[in-house]
C-alpha cells in the first residue's frame, strides 16, 4: 500500500503492515479515556468533621431541652460543619502498556488513510511567521480544520497558527491519540511519517 504526497504527487510505500488492520474499537476507547483521565488534575478538596476548625464541645445538654440530641458544632448537618462525604486528592493515572498504545495509534494512523483524511506533503513550511500566509496556504488546499504534525518545531508555523482556532501544530513526538481523533483532516510531512512509521513498528 502507498501514499501519494499531496506537492511532489509522488506515491511511498507503507512499510508497516500493522497499518492495514482491522480498527480497534475498545482499544482505541481504553486509550483515550486513560489518555482524558491523565490530564486530570485530582486535586479537589473538602473537609470532613474532623478536619473542621471548631469547638468539641457538646452545644447543649443530652436531654431535656425539646431540641434534636447535638454534639458536635462540626456535624455535617450544621452550617460550617464538614462534608459528609468529603473529596481527597486522588490521583486519576491509568496503566497502559506500551504496546497497547502504540497499538491504537496504529489503529487510528490506519483508519485515518482509510477514511482518506492523512495529507502527506514532502515539505510544509511558510517563509514568514505570519497568520495570513499560513490561512491563505490551508484555503487553498482547502483545509479549515487539520492537524499539522512536524518531524521538528518549526517556529514559524507555531507563531503563525496562534490565532488559528481550529489548526494546532504538534511535533510528532508529541503525539497523542486525543488530537489524533479530533480533527478532520491529518497534515503530516514525509519525515515526520517516516519516524511514526519506524516508532509503530
Amino acid at each position: 500500500m502507498d501514499i501519494v504526497l499531496q506537492d511532489t504527487q509522488e506515491k511511498i510505500l507503507i512499510k508497516n503492515k500493522k497499518f492495514f488492520k482491522v480498527f480497534n474499537t475498545s482499544l482505541v476507547h481504553q486509550i483515550i479515556v486513560a489518555y482524558l483521565a491523565r490530564r486530570r488534575q485530582g486535586s479537589k478538596a473538602q473537609k470532613n468533621r474532623s478536619e473542621v476548625s471548631g469547638s468539641g464541645r457538646k452545644p447543649w445538654r443530652q436531654k431535656g431541652t425539646g431540641r434534636a440530641r447535638a454534639g458536635s458544632l462540626r456535624s455535617p448537618l450544621w452550617r460550617s460543619g464538614g462534608v459528609t462525604f468529603a473529596s481527597k486528592p486522588r490521583n486519576f493515572i491509568q496503566k497502559i502498556n506500551k504496546k497497547m498504545y502504540r497499538g491504537a495509534l496504529q489503529n487510528i494512523i490506519s483508519e485515518l488513510i482509510r477514511q482518506n483524511r492523512l495529507i502527506l506533503f514532502e515539505k510544509f513550511y511558510i517563509e514568514e511567521p505570519k497568520t495570513k500566509i499560513l490561512l491563505k496556504k490551508l484555503i487553498d488546499l482547502q483545509l479549515k480544520n487539520v492537524l499539522i504534525i512536524t518531524l521538528d518545531v518549526d517556529q514559524y508555523l507555531v507563531r503563525a497558527s496562534k490565532n488559528l482556532f481550529k489548526v494546532k501544530i504538534i511535533t510528532v513526538k508529541n503525539l497523542d491519540p486525543v488530537s489524533l481523533i479530533s480533527y478532520p483532516k491529518v497534515l503530516m510531512v514525509k519525515n515526520a511519517f517516516k519516524y511514526l512509521e519506524d516508532f509503530l513498528i
